[in-house]
């Protein structure tokens, strides 16, 4: 992963492959943002023209290369666009977070780059951190590069980023360097599994890479295989998994802090192939499925991140691991699994298994009786329909509640929607033969999964289900710090809630 530094170096004597700065979009062209003084000063203050020159506008996710001015070290400046202009010349910390993940994909192969964008405060510089360190991820497991292991189409990422204006003996400006660090390590931890192949990624594979982070964290791990879930009565997993011979595993990572007052469950869909079982899904449609374990993905990195910064909370993840495969012993069509809240389930699509494991799951955590319960999953293409592939839907008991999550998402840079929990939907999941259906009206799917999902709440806890189904998994191209393949969505927003409820704002 690169290396991060502050610097407070001047830009012209840095040894460096290349100098990043920003450019804005302002009323009558491109405006040279702030941290670029020096870098303006060598064009003889004409930078901003030269740049319009070159057909540069400042937009968002533009990028123009120019060579360095007489008297600079680094060959090259690396100009990003930030957007428009603020008033105040008060830059969003998502616009800089975009700019720098641009900069950083478009510098693999460097060994060193001086990030010399505006840095106002501790905010900036830990928006800048997140960008960097998220924009240079790659994942080349499975190619041969070679002798470099870390080699992205023959070339290594970023190894190196100096953040000028980021002063290393600023204890704020360290503190969010080393935040970004933690959560952008765990969340491209989450990138790799959702990128891994199914084959090496089944149920008992996930657990188990769980139990080597727990124990380097020191994060408690309980780990339930398919004896110990079928002894437990844990229904709704069982039937998931009773298809594959991969067998399925609940994990249970606890993350405790002794002056916590407040405990968070986070419970992740990890269905580490979905290939929809006897209601199997059709050509075009399972090719990517290996993204089905992206909400576990998400939760295990959050508890991770959580241990690693010390959070005052306690929190729990709940990983509900499966592998969803047509055979013999698969779950069909009008079978009823009774799970392990008790109730009884009519299975009348074995294509939406993903609210079959976190019902269980969602039991689970509700029996610890935490202040509050946040599911993540790519539960429904409907969420997809609604919101689009960048956008994740977010529901909840607690309306309240819904907006806390909602903003938090925002705040990080994750785009997010509330959606209602329309109660008349609730009447199509009546089952003449079980308590449930596992499916109701077809429009609104997304709405109906989140109340199916309600039904395995315990009384009295808040709750919210965040369907990631849109941004989980991006099959476009890159943009901003976002790759192609597995994003690592709802890991910041997770972050953050539990960040919030250790200062004891949540809502």
């Amino acid at each position: 992963m690169t290396a991060l530094t502050l610097s407070t170096s001047a830009a012209p004597g840095l040894r460096a492959d290349a100098i990043v700065i920003g450019v804005a979009k302002g009323a009558k062209g491109p405006v040279v943002a702030p941290g670029a003084e020096a870098v303006n000063e060598a064009y003889d203050g004409r930078l901003a023209g030269v740049l319009e020159t070159l057909g540069a506008s400042g937009a968002e996710g533009e990028l123009t290369k120019l060579p360095s001015p007489a008297g600079f070290k680094a060959p090259l400046v690396i100009a990003v666009g930030l957007g428009v202009e603020p008033e105040d010349r008060d830059y969003p910390a998502e616009a800089l977070r975009k700019a720098a993940g641009v900069a950083a994909r478009a510098l693999t192969g460097a060994k060193k780059a001086a990030f010399a964008l505006p840095v106002e405060d501790a905010a900036a510089v830990g928006a800048i951190a997140e960008g960097v360190l998220l924009g240079a991820y790659s994942f080349d497991t499975y190619k041969d590069n070679g002798k470099d292991p870390k080699a992205k189409n023959g070339k290594a990422p970023l190894a190196e980023a100096a953040l000028l204006g980021g002063k290393p003996r600023d204890a704020a400006h360290k503190a969010a360097a080393a935040r970004a660090t933690a959560v952008s390590e765990e969340l491209n931890r989450a990138r790799d599994l959702i990128n891994t192949p199914p084959n090496d990624l089944t149920p008992a594979i996930f657990a188990g890479i769980a139990q080597e982070a727990a124990k380097e964290h020191g994060i408690k791990i309980q780990v339930l295989d398919d004896k110990a879930l079928t002894k437990g009565g844990y229904g709704g997993i069982l039937g998931v998994g009773g298809g594959s011979a991969a067998t399925p595993r609940l994990v249970k990572l606890s993350y405790t802090h002794a002056k916590a007052d407040k405990h968070l469950a986070f419970v992740g869909k990890g269905i580490t192939y979905d290939s929809g079982g006897i209601s199997l899904k059709p050509a075009g449609h399972n090719e990517t499925m290996k993204c089905d374990m992206s909400g576990a993905a998400a939760v295990f990195a959050a508890v991770v991140a959580a241990a690693r910064l010390g959070l005052e909370v306690n929190v729990t993840g709940w990983l509900a691991l499966a592998e969803n495969m047509p055979s013999g012993s698969a779950v069909r069509p009008g079978d009823v699994l009774r799970m392990y809240s008790g109730k009884t389930v009519e299975v009348l699509n074995t294509d939406a298994e993903g609210r079959l494991v976190l019902a269980d799951a969602l039991w689970a955590a509700s029996a610890e009786k935490p202040d509050a319960i946040v599911d993540v999953a790519t539960l429904t293409g409907a969420m997809m329909l609604a919101l689009g592939s960048r956008t994740f839907g977010v529901m909840a008991n607690d309306d309240a509640f819904r907006s806390t999550v909602h903003e938090a998402a925002e705040e990080v840079g994750e785009p997010a929607w509330p959606m209602p929990l329309p109660e008349h939907l609730r009447k199509g999941m009546d089952s003449a033969t079980a308590d449930i259906a596992n499916m109701g009206e077809r429009m609104g799917g997304g709405l109906v999964a989140g109340l199916f999902l309600r039904e395995f709440v315990g009384e009295g806890i808040t709750w919210a289900h965040l369907d990631i189904a849109g941004p989980a998994f991006n099959e476009g191209g890159p943009f901003g710090y976002t790759p192609k393949g597995g994003t690592g969505s709802a890991v910041r927003t997770l972050v953050r809630l539990a960040e919030l409820t250790a200062a004891g704002d949540l809502g």
